[in-house]
Order: C-alpha cells, then sequence, then structure tokens
C-alpha cells in the first residue's frame, strides 16, 4: 500500500502536463500586456496627432467646399 501512494506521487511530481498549460497563460498574458500598453501609448498619440491637425484647420480660416 505504502509502495502504491509512493509511485502515485512520485509520478505526479514528474508529471509535467500542467506545467506546459501554465507557462502557456503567462505567455498570453504577457502578450495581452504588451499589447494593452502599446494600444494605451499610441493612443495618446493620435489623439494629440489629431488635436493638432485640427487646431491648425481651424486657425487656418478654410473652411470645407459645401456638400454636393
Amino acid at each position: 500500500m505504502t509502495r502504491t501512494f509512493q509511485t502515485r506521487i512520485t509520478a505526479f511530481l514528474s508529471d509535467e502536463n500542467g506545467a506546459t498549460a501554465i507557462e502557456y497563460g503567462l505567455f498570453a498574458a504577457l502578450i495581452a500586456a504588451a499589447i494593452v500598453g502599446t494600444v494605451a501609448t499610441l493612443g495618446g498619440q493620435t489623439n494629440s496627432g489629431f488635436t493638432t491637425v485640427s487646431t491648425a484647420l481651424a486657425d487656418s480660416g478654410i473652411t470645407a467646399p459645401p456638400a454636393q
């Protein structure tokens, strides 16, 4: 009985199937965090660029042509 229990514990501790799934999960979380950080940074810069262009167009006094 003790030998069977010891064999099962040894097999459980040497099994690496769950470790692979955890590694993939951590890798996916790292990629998601990098994407969120990049989008947050680029989003602010893009908004700033559009605001600059919009302000420049408004200050130029040029009006849009009438719709046809």
